[in-house]
């Protein structure tokens, strides 16, 4: 087939609709081989060229960009912006925009295209928060692997950024929250195979999605929906069960308001630690890790009576803080007692979710984390205005059951029939921090037991998609190379090799990091007894009931 090439830099509008050919910064693994590779012709240039449009979209315009050699700072600031990628090859940035006629949406596609040295492979990345695109660090590291790579904004805005919820109206603008649940992944899927394709002469030899929290969200939503659009995905800390997890994560603000307790970030680092010390050993080794927080039955309340140092001052552990932790532990429940939702992990830290703030007369309130607080004030009760930092327990279960009768049929993605992606042939891997302080473990746990129920059980499931539980790991912690997720990935989708660990690097709370193999569910890591706690060949992948 004759290669087209891109020439240089131009604007075009191409309103063209017609047939669709849907299919937090990720680290990108170096691929496990090396594909085919297509390199670009002598002379290769950048330009626009006319798309056709995703069924049920209009192109509004496309660009292109060629883009020097260099090093790229991901605009913004921390915690999703401000690093550097350094060493970035020179490639093409093609932005197709694409709109959905009446709805007065503008979703842009950016797809990064390597001069020189492509895979073969194609690779989309995923958001974070209430952000569907990547902010540009995880483009750039796939284009360093040598992977053509995209990712879309949906038509919403930035991470913290929900203005675009509301219509003027005040009702909930469903075309965008389409968007940002599901539609626009998949477009953008269908416009960067083309892009991909018409660059190079032929399509990837295959497609990747990679991404973490919402981008993990993102991917279990591609499976399930659209189980066809990708041969792999790698969806870690997802954001799945989206309305149970993220209205519970609100749990330990109700909790301290109702119980009318704040405890320090101190005295919450004092049951961390005494957790630790209680169920460190529990694998056999004590390494700072605790490597199956379902088995530490510790119990708060153990400390009632304990003086600790907080600001060189003494102070005393009492009832009331411990009966705070053991409520964010044990997670929300409705007014019979049934758990809504699984809690904060064992050993996690508190002070995102339990945040406070303290008034100018002393006076400690909550201080609710953003993105739950958003959900509920803007989604749920359609008033940005809404305070969530003095939630009852009565009103916290309403607005539970209210969330998921209005947006479980748009933003779950919990179904766990995925028949149709494990068809395709599609390969899906999930790692999650067990510390994860932002997205309770338990509810991708659930998940995955549900898989298991639906499809036949766990060695049959294991087959086509597994998940990893990294010790004393934070949300979406392995990011920045600390784990081989996406090599794990590649090998099994092109070599047919299923993982059985993932290797990570690991860091327990005295800031002491080794090399760890990461069991997959429902193993857990032990120690054999004897060697290098630090050495991962010394610890055995074992059923979780021996853990």
């Amino acid at each position: 087939m004759k290669r087209r090439r891109l020439v240089t830099i131009t604007a075009a509008a191409v309103p063209l609709v017609g047939a669709a050919v849907y299919v937090p910064v990720t680290a990108f693994a170096a691929p496990a081989t090396t594909a085919a590779v297509t390199p670009a012709a002598a002379g290769y240039t950048c330009a626009p060229f006319q798309l056709p449009a995703p069924d049920g979209t209009a192109v509004e315009s496309v660009t292109a960009t060629s883009v020097p050699a260099g090093n790229y700072v991901v605009p913004g600031t921390p915690p999703l912006g401000g690093a550097t990628v350094p060493d970035v090859p020179a490639h093409c940035e093609v932005t197709v925009t694409l709109t959905h006629p009446g709805l007065n949406d503008h979703a842009k596609v950016q797809v990064w295209l390597p001069q020189t040295g492509w895979n073969g492979r194609f690779q989309a990345v995923g958001g974070a928060a209430y952000q569907a695109n990547d902010q540009g660090g995880g483009l750039a590291a796939a284009v360093k692997s040598g992977y053509a790579t995209a990712t879309t904004d949906a038509g919403v805005g930035n991470a913290f950024d929900t203005s675009w919820a509301l219509n003027s109206a005040g009702q909930i603008n469903t075309g965008l929250l389409q968007n940002f649940a599901s539609r626009s992944v998949h477009e953008m899927t269908v416009v960067s195979k083309q892009v991909v394709a018409d660059v190079y002469g032929h399509a990837a030899s295959y497609s990747y999605f990679n991404g973490c929290s919402t981008g993990g969200r993102q991917g279990y939503a591609e499976a399930q929906l659209y189980p066809n659009d990708y041969n792999g995905i790698n969806a870690d800390a997802p954001a799945i069960n989206w309305n149970q997890f993220e209205v519970s994560t609100l749990w330990p603000q109700v909790v301290m308001s109702e119980e009318h307790t704040y405890p320090t970030t101190c005295e919450f680092n004092a049951f961390n630690a005494a957790v630790l010390k209680a169920c460190d050993k529990l694998d056999g080794a004590v390494d700072g890790l605790i490597s199956n927080p379902a088995a530490c039955d510790f119990d708060p309340r153990r400390l009632i009576g304990t003086t600790i140092q907080c600001d060189g001052k003494p102070v005393t552990i009492t009832a009331a803080d411990a009966d705070v932790v053991r409520k964010i532990w044990d997670g929300p429940r409705d007014a019979n007692g049934k758990r809504l939702w699984s809690g904060l992990p064992v050993g996690a830290d508190f002070s995102v979710l339990a945040a406070t703030k303290t008034a100018t007369d002393g006076t400690t309130t909550g201080d609710p984390f953003f993105v739950p607080a958003v959900w509920v004030a803007t989604f749920v009760e359609k008033n940005p205005a809404f305070s969530s930092a003095n939630l009852t327990y009565a009103q916290f279960d309403q607005i539970f059951q209210k969330a998921r009768a209005q947006y479980d049929g748009v933003i779950a993605d919990n179904n766990p029939n995925l028949s149709a992606f494990r068809k395709a042939g599609g390969k899906l891997i999930t790692w999650q921090g067990a510390a994860d302080q932002i997205i309770p473990t338990g509810g991708t746990v659930d998940y995955r037991q549900k898989v298991d129920a639906t499809m036949g059980g766990t060695k049959k499931v294991d087959e086509f998609y597994r998940v990893f539980l990294a010790p004393g790991v934070a949300h979406c912690g392995l990011q920045g190379g600390g784990v081989d997720d996406m090599a794990s990935l590649t090998k099994w989708v092109e070599q047919g090799k299923a993982p059985s660990v993932l290797h990570a690097t690991l860091t327990n709370p005295s800031g002491q990091s080794f090399t760890r193999d990461v069991c997959r569910y429902p193993m857990v890591s032990r120690y054999t007894g004897h060697g290098d706690v630090a050495n991962p060949a010394d610890f055995r992948c074992v059923s979780a009931s021996r853990g």
